[in-house]
Parts: C-alpha cells; structure tokens; sequence
C-alpha cells in the first residue's frame, strides 16, 4: 500500500505530502515504490532514459518490474525526484497482513496465499469471472470475488465450467462468504472455498480448502 511522506521543495522550500502511485501487476495486484522516508529529493535538471526507472517487485507474485521513478511537480515550476529505498529490493508485506480496504487488496491477499500454496507464476486470468477478478497459475484458476454480497452458485459453477475447458484445479476467495447452494455445490464439485476477512487472512470454509491448506503445512 502506498506510504506518504514530506517533501520539501528545495528551490522554493514549500512543503508537501506526497504518495507514490500505484501500478497494476499481471497478477491484478498494485505495486508501489517503496519511498525512503530519510532520502532527500532532488530536482530534475535533464532527463535519461535509465533515470525514468526503477525496479519494484510485486507484494504478491514476487515479479520485478520496471515502473516510473516516482516524482513530484512543485507549484514553484520544479520538478523533484524522490528517493526509493533501496530500488529493486522492496520490502514485501508481512503475509496474511493485506488489510481489505478496496478490490485490489482482496486480489493481493489471495495472491499472498495461493504463492503460499505454491503457485508461483501467478497473472491475470485470460477469462474475465462474471463477477470479481480472474487469476490463473499453471494448472489452477482462482476467483477473487471482492463484492458485498455471497458467492452465488451460478459464480462457482461458472468458475468450474472455465476452469475444466482449461484442464485446471480451482479456488474460490470471497470476502462475504458463500451461499448455501453453492457452498453445497462446490463440495460436489471439489472447488476450494475460501473466506477473505479484513484483515486479507483467508480461512478455508470447506474440506477440499483444509486439505490445500494442510498440504501447503498452514
């Protein structure tokens, strides 16, 4: 998640609070540039290619990714360039500690804990979900349903029908549980079910999730 911090223009020296954006992964998570908090800003006189960079690894997948070094544009005309720490190695979040605030935090926790399961190569589904986000790895597809309702039977029946033209295993994450249909449904049909909480921990609401879970030593 993004962390703001002062800057304070060195030409004109008004103050600003400052938040690095946010870019989407392949996986469907956002990632931030881990912004150095002690680092001093420094305006920018001439522009290189290699200086528009900076490598960022996902929070989720582990991916490193080339993104746009983060910058602020002072009322006073310039423009500064804030400091990274330590580009290329970003500190990645405590696993299960996403806490749900939007739909993409529901997508990063179910990453954390589908690469937990051992899916590394995670990105985004080639099918969209009738509702909710795809993410696919070799061999799985999972749905993250972020919505204020259950999942619905049609959504996990949905879920099993794509995941069979493709060969794969699936895995449901919602973060307001399931209905009694299409929990029963899953059952039958061997999906794993899972339970976001807000704090971005998935608890298994189903056998198959408890066997994926107990596999994986969680």
């Amino acid at each position: 998640m993004s962390v703001s911090v002062s800057v304070r223009c060195p030409a004109c020296r008004r103050a600003h609070l400052y938040s690095a954006p946010s870019y989407p992964c392949p996986c469907g998570a956002f990632v931030t540039a881990p912004l150095d908090r002690d680092g001093t800003p420094t305006p920018v006189t001439h522009r290189s290619w290699d200086d528009e960079w900076v490598t960022v690894r996902c929070p989720a997948c582990d991916r490193a990714g080339q993104w746009p070094r983060p910058e602020l544009g002072c009322p006073c005309g310039t423009v500064l360039r804030i400091p990274v720490a330590r580009a290329g190695t970003a500190p990645r979040p405590a696993e299960g500690s996403v806490t749900i605030r939007i739909a993409l935090d529901a997508v990063t926790a179910a990453a954390l804990h589908l690469r937990r399961l051992g899916h590394r190569d995670l990105r985004r589904a080639d099918q969209r979900p009738p509702s909710g986000i795809g993410l696919a790895a070799p061999g799985l597809l999972a749905q993250v349903d972020p919505s204020a309702r259950p999942a619905t039977l049609r959504d996990v029946e949905c879920l099993w029908l794509t995941a069979m033209t493709e060969s794969a295993d699936c895995v449901y994450f919602s973060v307001c549980g399931y209905a009694e249909d299409a929990r029963a449904r899953a059952d039958a049909l061997g999906i794993a079910l899972f339970v976001l909480d807000l704090t971005g921990t998935p608890r298994p609401v189903n056998a198959v999730a408890d066997e994926l879970n107990a596999a994986a030593g969680g």
